[in-house]
């Protein structure tokens, strides 16, 4: 028996920027900043098994050391816009010069991350855990800053796929640094095939491998003749101030923005951590499971971004718009089904983390996951709006305001609130998580306003041609 399939989801999976355009960009995206969850979800998986002090530990030291480190990636990442908008102008010959401002900057960037790798015990000291705890955090902390220049240089060398609609090769290196990941993770964190037994710091090790693994692929697959020839990665290596300017004058903002969302979230984890080790445990395991849902709409965001500058650099802010309305329908869809599995059957989603955990020890844990699961399943709803809407924002250039949003939104609606209610008010997780869902609301109607409003569309982040 056949179903009639309505004429105007018919038109909108075959145009160009509808559904079926849109899925066979962000498939790999998907998969690949999936990956990235498979492998933080591994990493909280055999730390679960091998202690429950280490799985209190790994979510905020991760979060924290992604919080710094996305302030320089979310910048070198926006190397993807400027390479959309060049193709969408037909100027190929601009795009490796584009993508080496983005390493120069992520040369500068990773810099600065490893200086910080020097300062673990006093950055955790002034958290406020239990001692315990504290040693694990900062354990863990020296091996993700030390190699952040892997993953802040791995965004801006992406960008030369990305921005040019070919996603492929970006899931495959993700693919081949998942698979090293957990390999390494399971022989360090356990010591196995002969090798000394690291606990966290092995799942500290694995990550900086697996990272540079990555960036080494996307190196090995960008910088030959055929991509030389047309795109002038090899040739275009010069350090060009003005466009670098152009990359800080949109690109920074955008890292901004990605700084103040970890951020926010970032002091929200640690607030938690406050009300105990039972309480961030389960947080950790809310969290990580809903990055299930997260990391893949990060990665439909990309592929909006990709359209909305790929569209404006060829002046065509209606096939911008139609792409970012499709992308949205698609998110909801998804975003939706998962609300209602994680209210439904939340168990299944909690019980890698307990498989091999200590029952008596995970039971607690378990009944606060299943209460901050709720929580998780409201957020993933809104977060459609406001990833969607902020990367046709993005796509345009009009990173300062996404900036300026979370900023005001996230100390008004998240962390201030967070701390009222911590330190004062002391109302317990519940009362904490509903602050998250309000937060991620408010973002999702202000980016959507912005969007409806239109002023996107008259903007350009590459120089205009003479």
């Amino acid at each position: 028996m056949n179903i009639p399939v309505p004429k105007n989801i018919r038109n909108r999976w075959s145009q160009q920027n509808g559904y079926k355009h849109i899925l066979y960009i962000a498939f790999p995206l998907i998969l690949s900043t999936g990956s990235f969850s498979v492998q933080q979800f591994v990493d909280r998986m055999f730390l679960s098994w091998y202690s429950s002090d280490a799985l209190a530990a790994a979510m905020p030291t991760s979060i924290l050391s992604f919080t710094l480190i996305s302030l320089f990636m979310g910048t070198s990442m926006y190397t993807s816009t400027f390479v959309a908008q060049y193709v969408g102008a037909n100027r190929p010959e601009r795009v490796g010069p584009a993508i080496w401002q983005g390493i120069y900057f992520s040369i500068f960037g990773g810099i600065i991350v490893g200086f910080f790798s020097f300062f673990a015990d006093p950055i955790f000291n002034s958290i406020g855990h239990e001692s315990n705890i504290r040693k694990l955090e900062s354990e863990y902390w020296v091996y993700l800053t030390a190699s952040g220049i892997f993953p802040i240089t791995t965004g801006a060398m992406a960008g030369f796929f990305n921005g040019r609609g070919k996603t492929y090769p970006v899931m495959w290196a993700s693919f081949v640094a998942t698979a090293v990941n957990i390999i390494l993770n399971y022989i360090l964190i356990f010591g196995k095939f002969g090798l000394p037994e690291m606990g966290i710091a092995g799942a500290g090790l694995a990550t900086a491998v697996s990272t540079m693994v990555n960036l080494i692929i996307l190196i090995y697959l960008t910088f030959n003749k055929t991509n030389d020839s047309r795109y002038y990665v090899i040739r275009g290596w010069r350090l060009e101030h003005s466009l670098f300017r152009r990359l800080i004058r949109f690109g920074l903002p955008n890292g901004i923005q990605f700084f103040l969302d970890i951020a926010a979230f970032s002091a929200f984890i640690l607030l938690i951590g406050r009300l105990g080790t039972t309480e961030l445990a389960a947080s950790n395991v809310a969290l990580n499971i809903s990055m299930i849902s997260f990391m893949p709409m990060i990665g439909l965001g990309i592929t909006v971004t990709i359209l909305v500058g790929q569209s404006l650099g060829a002046d065509n802010p209606n096939m911008a718009s139609r792409a970012t309305y499709s992308a949205l329908q698609i998110s909801f869809a998804y975003m939706g089904t998962l609300a209602v599995l994680y209210l439904a059957i939340p168990n299944i989603f909690i019980y890698p983390f307990s498989a091999q955990a200590d029952p008596a020890d995970f039971e607690a844990i378990k009944d606060l996951a299943i209460i901050a699961m709720r929580f998780v399943a409201g957020w993933s709803i809104f977060d459609s709006l406001a990833i969607i809407f902020s990367s046709g924002l993005k796509g345009a250039g009009d990173t300062k305001f996404i900036m300026i949003t979370i900023t005001i939104l996230s100390l008004l609606l998240l962390i201030i609130p967070t701390y009222i209610i911590v330190e004062f008010l002391q109302l317990g997780m519940t009362a904490v998580w509903s602050t998250g869902i309000i937060y991620v609301l408010g973002l999702g109607i202000a980016y959507y306003i912005r969007f409806r409003a239109g002023k996107w569309k008259d903007m350009r982040v590459i120089e205009k041609q003479n």
